[in-house]
């Protein structure tokens, strides 16, 4: 006998074996129980959550020679003919190559054929949104009417594509991802059925990666034990995937905790080494943090976070090294790593000097930074009044401010104007990068016009919501030791994107560490 792949041998039989979609079973349920079975039915849901195995389950118990039925025998000649697929009175059809109106026109002219063996003729469509505007009105009066022994039930992944004249003759059942817990649940009752070894990461890491979809991770699995012939490790599925594992992302954070960047820089270049995935590492990283957050405000809630309740503790325990505002603080910084990234051909470099950022210790910087001629700033300096001589700054322990100033000018505003946009970065990473592409241009009367390249209007728009430019105003004031309000307007040029060492972060960046854009990864 030829072998059988896990996703199509452990497909689920009966309502009772369906995963994740309590809600979906109990209405089919409800509905066989009560005969108030519609006559159209949509399953829209992502992929591999169970629809078309659900639409196989709900035509087993309509056609079962017990039926209508909750629990179809699995061993009448009907029952047995749907779950192999060759049932003459369950007809599935692909929607993405019968989606014509020629191929609609033979289907409704099939439908008044009574069924052959069973009580009911069922059509499953599998992606139903394929099928044209055309064909959908060609099947119209059908659906709206169909004999009284037919069914039908339609397949998608983007609900969104059904026109709706479709969607109101249809009862619509949504399906949900599968949580990570309940893949693993599955994954588990897989492996002790067919005697296999595996490591518990491993299934951790194979639910981690399937992204919701229970086949994937069977097939993921199925896979995996063809790699490897004896016990599987975690080892084994990184390398066969390229994903990063969850004890990485607890070291590089370890790392950030320690302000021990080049620990951070040397972990990532291992990483890197390895072949693995940059743009799933910086998805992996934003997941971590948003993770941390949520252990450290639910005291490692396994339900909210959908991880073995081992990590969870490990979360909760990390995170207890991180304030609130400062895990806010590196998702911020994530975040606006992968929007830097788009105007970049390289994801490289902006997760380095993200990575530098997160672990660097900021105790050092910012020691005696000059800010206009006859004024200095220090970390722990007192304010001290401008002469016409240098003055030394005292020791005390007190904000960063300018001496007293009734009315700053642009001269002044632009020496701090990197100390302005370091602070906002503290606060809000992504007010700092859309500022950093500004210009100051004028102050006058404390109103300080901030211009931007014509190209740049999402930035300029961005700035302009009040609790945005409310933080620059603040940031702006406590250092020039005034009361500064903002105007932002865009300038006659236009900065071309495509030239990436006129953007003024990248040309930070190349002068940075010395180096050129170059294209590839």
């Amino acid at each position: 006998m030829s072998y059988v792949v896990f996703a199509l041998k452990w497909r689920p039989k009966n309502f009772d074996e369906i995963i994740g979609q309590k809600y979906i079973v109990t209405t089919l349920k409800n509905a066989l129980e009560q005969n108030r079975l519609g006559h159209a039915y949509l399953f829209s849901g992502p992929r591999g959550v169970g629809k078309t195995s659900t639409a196989r389950i709900l035509a087993k118990s309509l056609n079962c020679k017990e039926g209508p039925t909750l629990n179809p025998c699995q061993t009448c000649a009907s029952c047995i003919e749907i779950s192999q697929g060759r049932s003459m009175d369950v007809i599935e059809i692909d929607g993405a190559s019968n989606r014509g109106i020629d191929e609609i026109r033979t289907l409704r002219e099939n439908v008044k054929f009574s069924p052959t063996q069973g009580k009911y003729k069922v059509y499953i469509i599998d992606e139903v949104h394929q099928i044209t505007p055309d064909g959908f009105n060609a099947l119209l009066k059908t659906l709206e009417e169909p004999p009284a022994f037919v069914k039908f039930i339609f397949a998608t992944t983007q609900p969104n594509k059904v026109i709706p004249t479709i969607l109101s003759r249809c009862q619509r059942l949504d399906f949900r991802r599968i949580t990570v817990m309940e893949i693993i649940g599955q994954l588990e009752r897989i492996v002790a059925a067919e005697k296999i070894e595996v490591e518990k990461e491993v299934l951790v890491a194979i639910a981690k990666s399937s992204d919701g979809s229970l086949r994937d991770a069977e097939s993921i699995l199925d896979q995996l034990i063809s790699f490897s012939k004896d016990k599987l490790s975690l080892k084994d599925i990184v390398s066969m995937l390229g994903i990063v594992e969850q004890e990485m992302l607890f070291e590089i954070t370890e790392k950030i905790i320690q302000k021990d960047a080049k620990a951070a820089l040397t972990m990532f270049s291992e990483i890197i080494s390895q072949g693995k995935d940059i743009g799933v590492l910086l998805l992996n990283f934003i997941e971590h943090f948003r993770n941390l957050m949520i252990a450290k405000i639910t005291h490692a809630d396994s339900q909210l976070i959908d991880l073995p309740v081992e990590i969870c503790q490990r979360l909760a325990e990390q995170s207890q090294a991180f304030s609130l505002e400062e895990i806010f603080s590196a998702f911020n910084t994530l975040i606006n790593t992968q929007e830097i990234s788009k105007r970049l051909d390289s994801l490289r470099i902006p997760l380095e000097i993200t990575l530098v950022k997160l672990a660097h210790d900021k105790r050092d910087s910012n020691q005696n930074l000059p800010l206009s001629k006859g004024s200095y700033v220090t970390k722990h300096a007192s304010p001290i009044k401008e002469k016409h001589t240098e003055q030394p700054a005292e020791k005390e322990d007190n904000p960063v401010t300018l001496g007293p100033v009734q009315s700053a000018s642009l001269d002044n505003l632009k020496s701090v104007w990197k100390n302005i946009i370091d602070n906002l970065a503290k606060i809000k990473m992504s007010v700092a990068t859309y500022l950093d592409e500004g210009e100051p241009t004028k102050l006058e009367n404390n109103i300080l016009t901030i211009s931007f390249p014509l190209n740049y209007s999402l930035h300029k728009e961005s700035l302009e919501r009040k609790e945005n430019k409310a933080i620059i105003e603040k940031t702006a004031s406590e250092l020039l030791n005034t009361d500064i309000k903002v105007n932002f307007t865009l300038s006659k040029e236009t900065v071309k994107k495509d030239n990436s060492e006129a953007d003024p972060f990248i040309k930070s960046v190349l002068q940075t560490f010395n180096g050129r854009v170059v294209k590839g990864q």
